[in-house]
């Protein structure tokens, strides 16, 4: 049985929240540059010290503690059974990052700031290189290759690969105004790269054609 979480806990959640909102609210009004700590620690009525106490910096107010979600994404991908596909597992793995159906707003919000602040498109891609590391391993091992001291390169691209696919999905999600189901879009992606090929190079002055792999399957 899982434990209620304490008041204490449900306190600092709650200031979180508060914090949060503020903070999300006045990006909408001044943009996120423009927005100081000063400014929303003011506008949500506590210090500079205090909102350090939450969260280490604008950044991370926006995108979350990149390093617990980046744990909680490998716990999951761990968790799945050890037969599973290398894409099944890490798509359900992904989906602890779905976010609350019942904050749309703030999260479609989120999502246009990560495509347009290049702040955050930055500390977007250093997460990606992290859970590259992190996700390697076991998905090294879905794989089939053979472990090594440090991850397999073709471990590491296939996680890239799987992540680019998650920031197509949530970038076309944002663009229709949260109305596309983002892991449809996500799984549209994923089969583009498991299903189809660029061909070969033609001929000078023929027309370069897409083609199906059939037969082939990524595990």
């Amino acid at each position: 049985m899982v434990e209620p979480p304490s008041l204490r806990e449900r306190k600092r959640r709650a200031v979180r929240t508060e914090i949060t909102d503020t903070a999300m609210r006045l990006f909408a009004e001044n943009g996120f540059e423009a927005t100081t700590i000063d400014r929303i620690a003011a506008a949500a009525g506590i210090s500079r010290r205090t909102f350090f106490h939450y969260f280490g910096s604008k950044e991370e107010l926006v995108l979350g503690d990149t390093e617990a979600l980046g744990e909680s994404v490998r716990a999951a991908l761990e968790a799945r059974p050890v037969e599973e596909s290398a894409w099944t597992a890490i798509r359900e793995a992904f989906m602890t990052l779905r976010p609350p159906e019942d904050l749309p707003t703030v999260h479609l919000a989120i999502a246009r700031m990560c495509h347009e602040v290049p702040s955050l498109r930055a500390r977007h891609l250093e997460k990606h290189l992290r859970w590259q590391t992190l996700l390697a391993p076991d998905i090294q091992r879905r794989l089939g290759l053979p472990e090594s001291p440090v991850p397999d390169p073709r471990a590491r691209a296939f996680v890239a690969a799987a992540l680019a696919c998650l920031d197509a999905a949530v970038d076309a999600w944002a663009e229709s105004g949260g109305t596309a189901d983002p892991v449809r879009l996500f799984d549209e992606a994923v089969a583009v790269l498991r299903e189809r090929t660029i061909a070969p190079d033609p001929p000078e002055g023929a027309e370069r054609e897409t083609t199906d792999a059939p037969g082939r399957s990524a595990r």
